[in-house]
């Protein structure tokens, strides 16, 4: 299993990216999928999250600017990010938690994280 994000780069404050990661691999159901991010000399936090029932959370930081969704039929989450802060300066990582099999043997509930995509908000 693979998550493959992409959609970072930079932005001027007050603008927007979107942000795109899809699952690869024999995939059973994602349970979950979300984004994190990492500034540098920080520790990595929860940006948002979506559960399979499609019920959201976000950190009281994106609320009101930030937006996931998600595409369940091409197992991709999607964060919407509008009103960008020069603060929004971060490694961006997606995170799935899903059941897969993975060389012939199911795994349940198992924690995949993409490569990481950096996001840069100027003032």
């Amino acid at each position: 299993v693979q998550l493959q994000a992409s959609g970072g780069g930079l932005a001027q404050a007050g603008g927007s990216l979107r942000l795109s990661c899809e699952a690869f691999g024999t995939i059973l159901s994602i349970n979950a999928m979300g984004w994190y991010r990492q500034a540098p000399g920080k520790q990595r936090e929860l940006v948002a999250g979506i559960i399979s029932g499609g019920s959201t959370n976000y950190a009281d930081s994106a609320k009101g600017r930030f937006t996931i969704s998600r595409d369940n039929a091409k197992n991709t989450v999607y964060l919407q990010m509008n009103s960008l802060k020069p603060e929004d300066t971060a490694v961006y990582y997606c995170n799935a938690v899903l059941d897969a099999v993975v060389a012939g043997t199911r795994y349940y509930g198992y924690d995949y994280w993409g490569q990481g995509t950096q996001v840069t908000v100027s003032s």
